[in-house]
């Protein structure tokens, strides 16, 4: 088999990376030989039952996994060294030859890369995962113009001009990058994979009963999701439907989040804000009748694709959404499977709340929903786009 490397800042042990690093890597162990290095936060390895079974999955599937601590301070000493930790590990396991290809998840792991293929001449694959510069400057963590912006955009033209391959999440980068960077892109191969799911995970429930739960899977606390849209859908829906519960299933503080969606305290107990385990998320998500998310928008979320809306419709769930991110507003006029909520006003979700309804009352859109997952972000089809992307890199590099 092939020895390949993947790095990624994501922790095994977070949802995100059980579901969008090892759900893949699970397929392509068939083929290749894989050494994983992530960055696991100290929350998660004070599970030492998690981590142990986290070690087991790995060796089944003949991966070697190595991981590092998650670093938040020294606040802005912490991801120079996580780069540097990248680097060297990363390295360490090419320097010989051995590695055929890197695979690194997102910006810092491809500036890793990128630094080892310039020492040891090893392919790399750019997977970029969404425009993270134009994130940071949409959150306030960065501001556009400055020395570190200036930083990560070179980094992003060298990555995107030397890697071997270039993934994208959405179509609608693709067209923003062609736009930025048409002198670094021209030649080079750039594929769309989009967010996937495990859709035999991550499938309709068995029961046939009629809930009117409105819920909401994910960070709320990031910086570019749009609380105050949830907050305003919630509340109007409580208002035309007396029966109606909220969800929020999420590893934010819960107090936290229940202060920005309920400042008035008029949803009261009808919300309920949890953390659930990764394992377990398909099983409650089962249990919503509708998934909300609302992001911000601009340059930041072109590249976006939420893993929640491939979740949300591999469960069969009808999704309502804001224009503006990634394809996620294609994807579901496309389909007919949500609806996309034009801004934040009680107007605007009043009627949004009264097309969902006309919606839900179709008894063919569980099958669409289900249909659209199976599509779009089916793990399988996912999984032999990035084996297909592989084998081209090591079929080149004989």
């Amino acid at each position: 088999m092939t020895p390949t490397l993947y790095i990624t800042r994501n922790g095994l042990l977070e949802p995100l990376g059980q579901s969008q690093v090892f759900s893949y890597l699970k397929g392509l162990s068939q083929d290749y030989q894989i050494t994983l290095i992530t960055f696991e936060k100290p929350e998660d390895l004070i599970n030492i039952q998690a981590v142990a079974k986290a070690k087991k999955d790995c060796d089944t599937y003949g991966i070697e996994w190595h991981f590092k601590k998650f670093r938040r301070q020294p606040k802005f000493l912490a991801p120079f060294w996580s780069l540097f930790e990248m680097f060297w590990a990363a390295y360490n396991v090419s320097k010989n030859g051995n590695v055929k290809l890197i695979h690194a998840r997102s910006y810092m792991p491809a500036a890793a890369a990128w630094a080892v293929n310039r020492l040891t001449g090893t392919p790399f694959i750019f997977d970029m995962r969404a425009l993270w510069p134009e994130e940071l400057i949409v959150s306030g963590r960065l501001k556009r113009g400055s020395v570190m912006h200036k930083i990560l955009t070179n980094l992003e033209k060298v990555c995107l001009r030397d890697a071997a391959v270039v993934v994208s999440l959405t179509n609608a980068a693709v067209k923003y990058l062609c736009c930025m960077y048409p002198n670094e892109i021209h030649k080079q191969r750039i594929t769309v994979i989009p967010t996937c799911a495990d859709l035999e995970r991550f499938k309709p429930s068995d029961k046939q009963t009629i809930n009117r739960v409105y819920g909401c899977v994910g960070t709320l606390l990031s910086g570019w999701f749009l609380r105050d849209w949830l907050s305003t859908f919630f509340n109007v829906v409580a208002k035309k439907d007396p029966e109606a519960k909220f969800e929020i299933i999420t590893r934010d503080d819960a107090s936290m989040v229940r202060l920005a969606l309920d400042v008035n305290g008029k949803l009261g107990s009808r919300l309920s804000i949890f953390s659930c385990k990764p394992e377990n998320i398909h099983k409650k998500l089962r249990e919503h009748s509708t998934s909300a998310m609302f992001f911000t928008t601009g340059k930041s979320k072109l590249g976006s694709a939420p893993t929640r809306l491939a979740e949300a419709l591999g469960c069969a769930l009808p999704v309502i959404a804001n224009d503006g991110v990634g394809d996620v507003a294609e994807i579901i006029r496309h389909y007919n499977v949500g609806v996309i909520v034009k801004n934040d006003s009680d107007e605007a979700m009043k009627i949004a709340f009264s097309e969902l309804e006309i919606l839900c009352s179709d008894p063919n859109l569980p099958t669409r929903c289900r249909k659209a997952a199976e599509k779009v972000f089916s793990l399988h089809a996912g999984t032999q786009a990035y084996r297909k992307v592989y084998s081209q890199i090591v079929a080149s590099s004989d």
